[in-house]
């Protein structure tokens, strides 16, 4: 398999993914707002090699936008379904989704803007609490360039970060230090979930 991975035999695949066609770009982003297994990371990265930083970069926020928010508008309808009631009786989503209702838009934006959140959660937290269907679908618009930019600009000079030792090193650098910053944000946003839950809850034994 590393004998493969040659910069040649890398830009024959990007090569013959561009032949696909940029709806099938922009397909397979939209997809990964459904099925979370699928490598979102990855994807972002084929779509910028293949058609360059702007529109590599524009078919996937188009793709990540419309799925993410189809599935929010699903949940949103279907939430009290069997089918669904599984994720929103989830301990950690619960907190979520009343935390949500508390703060509204902030804490959608921050974690939409972190490359490796679980967007499957994040959308069915949104679905399943109060915020306004055009509040979430403006926070996705403006939340979701920022995550997508920096994973396309490693992508669109994908043969410059392959042949320089030293590229590589800061890319994978950077990316680690992406998801250490992602993590300690999480871990920021779970802090003050629980903070403001036992708040409301002294408020209401009090009352």
């Amino acid at each position: 398999m590393l004998d493969w991975m040659t910069i040649d035999n890398v830009e024959i695949v990007v090569e013959k993914y561009k032949l696909l066609g940029p709806f099938f770009s922009v397909f397979l982003t939209f997809l990964e707002s459904f099925i979370p297994v699928l490598p979102l990371f990855i994807i972002v990265i084929a779509n910028a090699a293949a058609y360059g930083l702007f529109w590599g970069f524009l078919l996937s926020w188009l793709g990540t936008v419309a799925g993410s928010y189809l599935f929010f508008l699903m949940i949103r309808k279907f939430g009290e379904y069997r089918i669904f009631r599984r994720i929103k009786e989830q301990t950690q989503v619960k907190k979520l989704i009343h935390w949500v209702d508390i703060r509204g838009f902030t804490p959608l934006f921050v974690l939409l803007c972190l490359p490796f959140t679980p967007v499957v959660v994040v959308n069915s937290v949104a679905g399943l609490s109060n915020i306004k269907k055009k509040y979430y679908f403006l926070t996705l618009f403006i939340s979701k360039p920022i995550m997508i930019f920096l994973i396309s600009y490693l992508g669109s000079d994908l043969r410059q970060v392959l042949t320089s030792p030293l590229k590589i090193i800061v890319s994978i650098v950077v990316v680690l230090v992406i998801w250490g910053i992602g993590k300690f944000i999480e871990r920021i946003l779970n802090k003050r979930v629980e903070r403001d839950l036992r708040e409301i809850e002294k408020l209401r034994r009090n009352k």
